[in-house]
């Protein structure tokens, strides 16, 4: 059942677009640079997410270290990810030697990967994505800070079909192996994008045809009353402080999801695999 028409004053012109919200300067010679901590180094761990990383083509690999029992279990499709493209020899190494790489208590699986973070998306990558389609769904997140929450809820975004994350350049997690870990490969399959004014990049996909619907506890009408339809940005605000005044106010619909009273709130990533949940079953 698709819901009243917006006031004028909402239209969502997908002509007149106004130049696009600030992004990271381009490296020299053209192209988008690479993503927030490159230079540094990137380690990833776990079986799905090492393997999926080596299947994109967009992040470039340089060592991989695996227990013997690992490339056994996995070497025929390490052999044909790297048929594919160029990729570094899998070396031998013991679980303790890939205990001293990780952190302190990662679960590595019996294998590491040595790599780069992933080159910058952007919201216009997002907008293009959603060219063509009568529906389609963004997650944004405004100040979710937990690397665990975000993986988790990139993991639920990809299973329930949003084209991709939003998140603040600050105040949200670097690209990091306990992200990644926590994403179980969604990582190198949803874009992900760092915004540097995250009121632009609503209004960006606002004017892309966006509503943008922001889920708070204080909302009149749950997410299921809303009756959303179209393109859809999903706000989900910080795990403690819940969305910023002005994130707030450039939302189109507060919404909620209906629970009792016997906790005071769901955490982020399960409140947002539940709201994808109803957004896509409509």
């Amino acid at each position: 059942m698709s819901r009243p028409r917006p006031p004028s004053s909402h239209k969502r012109p997908s002509e007149d677009r106004p130049a696009l919200g600030e992004r990271r300067a381009p490296v020299k010679g053209g192209g988008k640079g690479p993503g927030k901590g490159a230079g540094k180094g990137l380690l990833l761990w776990g079986v799905h997410p090492v393997l999926s990383a080596l299947a994109n083509e967009r992040r470039r690999c340089h060592r991989l270290l695996a227990t013997a029992e690992v490339l056994a279990a996995q070497g025929d499709e390490i052999a044909r990810l790297a048929r594919l493209r160029p990729l570094p020899q899998p070396e031998a190494a013991g679980r303790a030697d890939l205990d001293a790489l990780c952190p302190p208590g990662a679960v590595h699986q019996g294998i590491v990967l040595m790599a780069d973070p992933l080159p910058d998306s952007d919201v216009a990558d997002l907008i293009a994505a959603a060219e063509g389609r009568d529906e389609a769904v963004v997650m944004v997140l405004d100040q979710v800070t937990d690397p665990h929450n975000v993986g988790a809820i990139l993991r639920s975004a990809a299973a329930f079909g949003a084209l991709g994350l939003i998140m603040p350049d600050r105040h949200a997690p670097d690209e990091t192996g306990t992200l990644a870990k926590s994403a179980s490969g969604a990582l190198e399959r949803l874009p992900l994008v760092r915004a540097i004014n995250l009121v632009r990049a609503l209004e960006e996909l606002k004017t892309a045809g966006f509503w943008i619907a922001g889920l708070a506890g204080e909302a009149t009408q749950t997410l299921a009353e809303a009756k959303l339809s179209g393109r859809i940005a999903l706000v989900m605000g910080s795990e403690g402080e819940g969305l910023r005044r002005l994130t707030r106010e450039h939302c189109d619909h507060l919404v909620k999801l209906p629970q009792t009273d016997l906790v005071e709130s769901l955490n982020v990533s399960n409140a947002a695999a539940v709201a994808l949940y109803e957004l896509v079953r409509r």
